[in-house]
């Protein structure tokens, strides 16, 4: 019997499992695939993330095979550009000044090898299929297949869900909960051989869906391109003629594109519409994509992940260490949580809406780029430097949305 059981092997089960085990905590990790195995995401992490892969002690390897990102460019459908810089941001720092492109297979085997070196135990080609309940009706375990079909029950003190935007922890203990809207599914795919792309992550917001693109190292481009949910057949049907056709018409793309190489056909995620009801249960509780999922746009879900499991630890720790009763110190991750990323869910359900109407994001483009200030600390806010609620402000969104004539010409901060 373990300690902790860790459902899910990625950037939240692994930061969970090290951040456990690197305090005496047994913890067993079941993950269904073998790594390493590639993932569909935009594979862009923050400036902040950084201090995180920097205590896991992944900071070196990663940046060795990534590639440094200094900051964001965004494309209004009218063809605006504004540019953010992660260093530019007055009176607000990073862990340091660059994010980082990387792929994802690369990551989450390196993460994962890091929380087996703290202690951790990690199986591979276990499926869970469902939590084991006591005669309390706590969670006391999972239920989990082997490559083969065989039945196998693990007991744990706790289970941590870490599987991800369709977590069987998560449904299985009725605290999954999937909207209606944003409706919006992504198709992510490595290109070589794509012209002029920089040292900012690239976002191009179209009238029928938005495209980021970023270099992750090794002279490999990440492509993540998102669409409206209605559009699923017949992206189904063909995905990488799809994809090929959206880039082809969009002029500013078209070019970039001509000579590329596809190195795989396109991966499809989503609906992204999801958010647990609450982040625990009496013996469990949820991290990364199984507790919410970022909108794709504001590409925070691995900071996200990693932080969750440093939360995570930390109200585990108080959990066994008697300093609390158990569902005390869950229902304290819970509300740790909520104030951690309160803001940042807030932002994201602003840019979802934002950018569903190409009017505002016109809008709000021109005066970014107008006002550089306006997108360096956008930029900050999305590299989990910068507080959410200095974009979440009056002052600022009306900087924003409004015409230059009504509002101050010197921001609140300068």
């Amino acid at each position: 019997m373990h300690d902790v059981i860790v459902v899910g092997g990625g950037p939240a089960g692994a930061s969970a499992a090290f951040h456990l085990a690197r305090a005496g905590i047994s913890v067993l990790v079941l993950e269904r695939a073998r790594f390493p195995r590639d993932k569909a995401c935009a594979e862009c992490l923050s400036p902040q993330a950084s201090r995180i892969l920097h205590t896991m002690g992944a900071l070196d390897a990663l940046t060795r095979a990534g590639s440094a990102l200094r900051g964001m460019t965004v494309r209004s459908p009218e063809g605006v550009v504004a540019r953010g810089d992660y260093a530019a941001v007055q009176g607000f720092s990073a862990f340091r000044d660059t994010g980082l492109g990387i792929r994802r297979d690369v990551l989450d085997a390196t993460l994962l090898d890091r929380a087996g070196a703290a202690g951790a135990r990690v199986e591979h080609d276990w499926r869970v299929m469902d939590v084991a309940l006591d005669a309390r009706g706590r969670v006391a375990g999972v239920v989990a297949l082997d490559r083969a079909g065989a039945r196998r029950r693990f007991p744990a003190r706790l289970v941590v869900g870490a599987d991800g935007l369709r977590s069987i922890v998560a449904r299985r203990l009725g605290l999954a909960r999937t909207g209606r809207w944003p409706a919006r599914l992504a198709l992510v795919a490595h290109y070589r051989e794509v012209g002029d792309v920089g040292e900012h992550v690239e976002m191009h917001v179209e009238r029928d869906g938005f495209v980021g693109i970023a270099d992750i190292g090794g002279g490999v481009t990440t492509v993540a391109a998102v669409f409206p949910a209605r559009r699923s057949r017949e992206i189904a049907a063909d995905r990488a003629a799809f994809l090929a056709r959206w880039l082809a018409d969009k002029s500013q793309l078209r070019g970039r594109f001509a000579g590329a190489e596809s190195l795989h056909l396109p991966r499809a995620t989503g609906p992204f519409a999801s958010h647990a009801r609450r982040a625990w249960a009496p013996g469990a509780l949820l991290v990364g994509d199984a507790a919410d999922f970022y909108d794709p746009f504001t590409g925070e879900g691995i900071y996200a992940a990693l932080r969750g499991g440093e939360l995570a630890a930390e109200a585990v720790r108080a959990m066994f260490g008697g300093g609390s009763r158990d569902d005390d110190a869950l229902r304290e991750y819970d509300r740790a949580r909520t104030a951690e990323f309160r803001g940042k869910w807030r932002v994201e359900q602003l840019v979802a809406a934002g950018v569903a109407v190409p009017g505002v994001v016109n809008r709000a483009v021109r005066s970014m780029a107008r006002r550089k200030p306006l997108a360096d600390l956008l930029a900050g806010v999305t590299g989990d430097f910068v507080p959410a609620d200095r974009v979440l402000r009056l002052s600022y969104l009306s900087q924003l949305f409004l015409s230059p004539s009504l509002v101050p010409r010197r921001l609140p901060w300068q």
